[in-house]
């Protein structure tokens, strides 16, 4: 029965048009309907005038232009009416959604749904809901919302592991999906990866005030690479002679750095889409993320090496990079890296955060908040550094208020200065927050 008017599941046509895609896709995406071909917007019959055309050509454009294959939930169908033959087109709600036109792909432009007797474009988060709704609660299953990747990055990544990157690679690892769409995982590997992480080093315990400052983005593989790159930097190393032999002590031990930091992307919920951070301060290191532990997994479980994936393909694809070792391991080797320490790894853990702090180990004869690198001998000082020694010995203590006042600075500017003296062992920093001061080393 052709209904009297068209609504949220009818769609009237006087005969099959390219538009009417856009219809079936629609149909597709909501709750499934019906485009009567033969019809007139006002719900006259006019009918066909060649049904076997008009239902090849429905048959061909919905088989051809729509994607994922629409054709198991379609039923074509001449119908008599009124002395007139028209069409039915009848389109189910399919089961993997997001359906879009083949030739504008997983955008709004392609993707649409019914509102009303109207099919209009999704938006981007109804299509990140479908596609959600869809791998259920794997994101790394679910389609990219992009399809226009490359690969730079991971290539370089597999050839510097001796593995091949191949289509039948991507497939096997989960990049590829069974259509031949890339999956959010590919997305997340390629070099149009848009998630980041934050880093940024502070001047006191509280961010009031940082003297570095990135954001890292791009394929997982370069952030890891980068953001690696950011905590050596501020990762502070004294050396000492022992006999004719140098040692270097770390503030952190690279291994638990690197293993924080892998740990953090292997286990984010990208599906929050917030970014993470790296956050350097005088006297610990933070690695927050968004998402909380899974919902199986429980704090003492995680301390006892029970291992359960947020993101099982991704971690597949670091596991046979050899970038991660075996499953589970990571917080117990950063726990076994303090042990012996009076100040322990904090684990911070709410519903939809994951914080890791790491307390900055202090070196042989260093005081509460020393900030000292590596440095044999000592170096000269410019003229504002040598107005700070000259103050700091004349007061016994400056605030970094002072030194600003002193040398007409920015705040940054005096933190930098301060820093810089501390590096080289010339001054200590006592107290946190507002009670900061700096003092001559003894």
């Amino acid at each position: 029965m052709v209904e009297s008017s068209e609504g949220l599941h009818t769609e009237f046509k006087r005969d099959w048009v390219q538009g009417a895609k856009r219809s079936a896709v629609a149909f597709a995406n909501t709750d499934g309907g019906t485009i009567w071909l033969g019809v007139d917007d006002d719900g006259r019959i006019c009918g066909v005038e060649n049904a076997d055309e008009s239902m090849r050509q429905a048959t061909q454009a919905i088989s051809d232009g729509i994607r994922p294959d629409l054709m198991p939930f379609v039923s074509v169908e001449s119908e008599a009416r009124d002395k007139a033959v028209v069409v039915a087109v009848r389109v189910g709600r399919g089961t993997n959604r997001p359906y879009y036109l083949a030739d504008k792909g997983i955008r709004p432009a392609g993707v649409y749904v019914r509102s009303g007797a109207a099919s209009i474009p999704a938006s981007e988060s109804a299509i990140v809901d479908m596609l959600r709704n869809t791998a259920g609660d794997s994101y790394e299953e679910a389609v990219s919302i992009t399809q226009d990747l490359t690969f730079r990055s991971a290539e370089h990544a597999f050839h510097n592991a001796g593995m091949a990157f191949t289509t039948a690679s991507m497939r096997t690892l989960g990049m590829v999906n069974a259509d031949g769409m890339f999956t959010n995982l590919a997305w997340l590997l390629s070099d149009q990866c848009t998630v980041s992480i934050k880093a940024a080093e502070f001047t006191e315990s509280d961010k009031e005030t940082f003297l570095d400052r990135q954001e890292f983005s791009g394929s997982l593989f370069d952030q890891i690479d980068q953001v690696a790159a950011f905590v050596n930097r501020h990762n502070p190393v004294s050396s000492r002679t022992e006999g004719l032999k140098r040692v270097d002590e770390y503030a952190y031990t690279p291994l638990t750095l690197r293993e924080a930091l892998l740990n953090m992307i292997v286990h984010r919920d990208y599906a929050l889409g917030a970014p993470s951070l790296v956050s350097v301060f005088p006297d610990r290191m933070e690695f927050l993320n968004p998402g909380g532990l899974p919902d199986s997994l429980t704090r003492s479980d995680m301390f006892n090496g029970i291992s359960c994936q947020r993101n099982p393909k991704l971690a597949n694809v670091f596991y046979r990079l050899h970038l991660v070792e075996a499953y589970g391991t990571g917080i117990r080797r950063i726990l076994a890296d303090y042990s012996g320490e009076a100040d322990q790894p904090e684990f911070n853990i709410s519903d939809h955060v994951f914080r890791l702090v790491l307390p900055r180990r202090r070196f042989a004869g260093q005081g509460t908040g020393d900030d000292r690198s590596h440095s044999d001998s000592p170096q000269p000082v410019n003229d504002r550094e040598r107005r700070i020694l000259d103050y700091v010995e004349k007061h016994g203590v400056a605030t970094r208020a002072e030194v600003q006042s002193l040398l007409a600075v920015s705040q940054a500017t005096a933190a930098k200065l301060l820093r810089s003296l501390m590096q080289r062992d010339m001054i200590v920093r006592e107290g946190n927050g507002p009670a900061t001061v700096y003092r001559l080393t003894e």
